[in-house]
């Protein structure tokens, strides 16, 4: 039982600390979207779940290391969804999001894309994103149907009424040369990808300002419903969609604009797809977990700034509630 106790102190620590700072959530979160707990097996996944078990009811053999414990956690965390403790689907986990959502990236910054291209790329990111939301939402309250779709609609109607028009208005324009227009036509993706993300998130989780979302104590102990913390995460959730596509979007462009103008790339053309494929690839790998970790999945508020009867139901000093990604 001392050693077990020991554990839960140094792990409770170091968890304390991963999500406490930006660069610890940095790191927690690289660990949610490596995509090699994709390949977890059912028996693996399994056995963390039960040794994590083990843990809490303080039933953990005393062969177990911290390092099969930090293991576990990162597998759960990965595939199971904290609200409901059911497997997200594998292409819509964060762990996923890269390997799935790469293609996609890649076909948004094509060069020079046609109107049927622009249409089709907008349309099939929205609905990946649509989907990655909602598989990803807090989800202490149900969400209705018809609210998914009213965001996947809204999502992929503003990205394609933006990239479009945006095209339209480039290539109409008369202040800029041929060179100069199929440049800033590479630009196009991250308006209409920007707004329509944060598009997508508020119309489909609109609903949690009315119904509002659980915020629990330290103990996981549900103290009640909040409005008011379900403001605070859907307004942090809406911001890292804004922020998230910035330099996935923005860096391949400015990349590949200088890698075609290399010998390289003159004398092979044909490298270009799949050059371009592992430039879209590197940046959004590095720019997801770095957007991510701007806010906690497992934020903290103080009881005092939610509603009266929340306050008056604990004297702990924070709450917690779950953002979702």
């Amino acid at each position: 039982m001392e050693m077990t106790a020991i554990r839960l102190f140094s792990l409770t620590s170091k968890i304390n600390q991963v999500k406490g700072t930006y660069f610890g959530r940095l790191r927690h979160f690289l660990d949610v979207i490596d995509p090699r707990t994709l390949f977890t097996s059912e028996k693996t996944l399994a056995q963390s779940i039960q040794l994590l078990d083990d843990f809490k009811n303080g039933k953990l053999p005393p062969d177990i290391t911290n390092k099969q414990l930090w293991e576990a956690q990162k597998i759960k965390q990965a595939i199971i969804h904290p609200d409901t403790g059911e497997k997200v689907f594998m292409p819509f986990r964060m762990s996923g999001f890269v390997p799935f959502g790469a293609p996609v990236v890649t076909g948004l910054l094509l060069p020079n894309p046609t109107l049927l291209q622009t249409v089709f790329w907008q349309w099939l990111n929205q609905s990946h994103n649509a989907c990655v939301n909602y598989a990803n939402r807090n989800a202490t309250k149900a969400t209705p149907l018809n609210r998914f779709v009213l965001g996947y609609v809204g999502a992929v109607s503003s990205a394609v009424s933006i990239a479009v028009g945006l095209n339209i208005l480039i290539k109409k324009s008369s202040t800029f040369s041929p060179a100069k227009k199929l440049l800033i036509q590479r630009f196009v993706p991250f308006p209409a990808v920007a707004m329509a993300s944060t598009c997508n998130i508020l119309l489909m989780r609109y609903s949690e300002l009315f119904e509002g979302i659980e915020v629990f104590d330290s103990t996981d102990k549900v103290i009640g419903t909040s409005k008011i913390a379900a403001k605070k995460a859907l307004l942090e959730t809406a911001i890292t969609r804004m922020i998230m596509p910035a330099p996935i979007l923005l860096i391949p462009p400015a990349v590949m604009a200088m890698l075609e103008k290399t010998h390289f790339l003159q004398r092979y053309p044909k490298a270009h797809l799949p050059l371009n494929a592992l430039v879209c690839t590197l940046a959004f790998g590095g720019a997801l977990p770095l957007a991510i970790a701007l806010f906690p999945q497992i934020s903290k508020v103080k009881p005092s700034t939610l509603e009266p009867e929340i306050c008056s139901a604990t004297n702990e000093s924070h709450l917690f509630y779950n953002k979702g990604l």
